[in-house]
């Protein structure tokens, strides 16, 4: 039988760490739970909140309606000659998935280590770090429609990936809730050294022949020297997309700003790295009031105590302003702002 409490606050179960209140708070531990709720028509009436780690969610205020977080676990895969398809549930965690993919040595996953949140988000924003992104790995979703209770099965042509962006974002946004996703994975690695950092940390601890073993660790170890462990100080990771441009916008840019860190993006277009912009302005390790900027990454946001959603909130509309003054550059929140 379903649980369903009301004023349930959601401290513990955001990234960030900040004080907001659910209306009503239920848990989905089997996707058969989501038909026995919805059966309730209450349910369909009220606004609704999907929630699995939290960690790319900004509460500025308490949430009126029903939060739903997925807690489907199980994570089981299947091997075809040098191909293997792994299935997790909704609510496992990102980092237990990559590190099951990393320890059976199936290749693919492993410059994702160590991203926050669930495996049930992960396609909503097409999650990515180190040159590659989850459509890169993705097979297939498991998703329960809300106005008809019945399940679907998303291919990774239907799901319209983008940069940091997915069907689920734009027009099926709430209409769908993923329960499980499938990867396309191999037993024969092509690991992806592409990234400057991870070739300069592979220089530096003299690895030759990267194992994707390796590389996670690589990853990792970049990741914990820049990013601050939600557990100790809360954030929600990169708070900004890095912005992309046209090759005619960036080259305006570079004859003002010679050593602009930038990535091709294809498609004659130029992704330019937003903590460095961010840095360039003078932000990184900022403190303002309980909030301000990771001290050893101008991209992530942090609460230094008792910030409310809406501090941290004005404080990157703050950043835009500057980064937009001084570069001509709009930068657009990566995180999620209820």
């Amino acid at each position: 039988m379903l649980q369903i409490r009301e004023n349930v606050s959601l401290k513990n179960f955001n990234t960030f760490g900040v004080e907001a209140n659910a209306r009503f708070f239920v848990e989905i531990n089997h996707e058969d739970e989501l038909t026995e709720l919805f059966l309730d028509p209450k349910w369909l009436q009220l606004p609704r909140l999907v929630l699995g780690g939290g960690s790319n969610m900004l509460f500025t205020q308490d949430f009126k309606g029903l939060v739903i977080r997925m807690n489907i676990r199980g994570i089981e895969h299947r091997i075809n000659h040098e191909e293997v398809y792994v299935e997790a549930g909704a609510g496992e965690s990102w980092k237990e998935l990559v590190d099951y993919c990393v320890s059976h040595n199936f290749a693919g996953m492993e410059n994702l280590t160590l991203i926050p949140g669930s495996v049930g988000a992960s396609p909503v924003q097409n999650i990515g770090a180190y040159g590659v992104e989850l459509k890169d790995v993705f097979e297939s979703c498991q998703a329960f429609e809300i106005a008809t209770q019945q399940k679907k099965t998303f291919i990774k042509e239907a799901c319209g990936f983008g940069y940091r962006e997915s069907i689920f974002k734009g027009e099926l946004k709430n209409q769908f809730i993923i329960t499980s996703v499938k990867f396309k994975l191999s037993l024969q690695p092509k690991v992806n050294t592409k990234y400057g950092a991870i070739e300069d940390e592979l220089h530096k601890q003299e690895i030759l022949n990267p194992t994707i073993g390796a590389i996670s660790k690589v990853v990792a170890h970049i990741r914990v020297s820049k990013l601050p462990d939600p557990s100790t100080i809360g954030n929600a990771g990169s708070f900004f997309q890095n912005p992309v441009i046209s090759f005619g916008e960036f080259e305006e840019i570079k004859n003002k700003f010679p050593e602009i860190v930038h990535y091709p993006a294809g498609d004659n277009k130029i992704k330019l790295a937003a903590g460095w912009l961010i840095e360039q302005c003078g932000w990184k390790g900022k403190i303002v009031g309980e909030t301000g900027t990771w001290k050893n990454q101008a991209l992530v946001l942090v609460n230094h105590g008792c910030a409310s959603g809406s501090e941290i909130y004005a404080l990157s509309s703050q950043i835009i302003d500057s980064v937009y003054n001084k570069f001509g550059v709009k930068l657009h929140r990566e995180v999620n702002i209820l």
